[in-house]
């Protein structure tokens, strides 16, 4: 009996891990365009790159958490989505491949149909205020990855700098990264979420 009970407690977590609507909260990633065009877009030759599209904060995805990890490519009963539905988010995912993407990797581990899962992650998008001050920038600058925290957090009066991480790459200023219940209201990140970039000059480069 105790073997059995054992090997049931040791089979559970493994049981849970992947599985469509098992997590804990959600991690909004909140992309800086001209970063991303940057380091790899101008490279693909992505149209969320070209002069004129205006992109700043852009959503780079709504992302089921555990407490630590996270789930990816969970098994779903629901149909992909269709070019309409991954096209509609474009307007705020750049292109509608990055809609594509999300829902294959995050969107089929919310236990949603990819209707409500954007629907929702453009509703947790909507929710956090992105700072109009970066969207004056006219020529590249380099300063401390904190003040774009800080500039969140003044934006976002809710907000507290455990709600809330700024990552870097290749030195320029890459996401803001908002953690979410599953309700949308804000709570603290996870210990490995949490990952300030520390960067005393991070670049960031003015929207095209």
């Amino acid at each position: 009996m105790l073997r059995l009970f054992l090997a049931l407690c040791l089979a559970s977590p493994a049981f849970a891990q992947d599985t469509a609507g098992r997590f804990d909260y959600y991690v909004l990633s909140l992309s800086w365009s001209p970063s991303w065009c940057a380091i790899e877009g101008d490279a693909r030759q992505s149209p969320q790159c070209d002069k004129g599209e205006d992109h700043g904060w852009i959503l780079h995805g709504l992302w089921p958490q555990y407490e630590r990890g996270y789930p990816e490519y969970c098994k779903t009963a629901f149909r992909a989505p269709s070019r309409s539905q991954t096209g509609a988010m474009a307007d705020i995912m750049g292109t509608s491949g990055l809609a594509w993407h999300q829902w294959r990797k995050h969107g089929v581990c919310t236990g949603l149909d990819s209707v409500d899962y954007f629907a929702l992650s453009r509703l947790a998008y909507e929710t956090i205020s992105r700072p109009e001050v970066f969207r004056q920038l006219k020529d590249p600058v380099t300063l401390p990855a904190a003040v774009v925290e800080e500039a969140f957090l003044e934006a976002n009066p809710l907000l507290s700098p455990n709600q809330i991480t700024i990552t870097c790459k290749d030195r320029f200023i890459q996401e803001a990264r908002i953690c979410l219940t599953r309700d949308l209201e804000l709570r603290d990140c996870g210990a490995d979420v949490v990952r300030d970039c520390t960067l005393e000059d991070a670049r960031l480069d003015p929207i095209r």
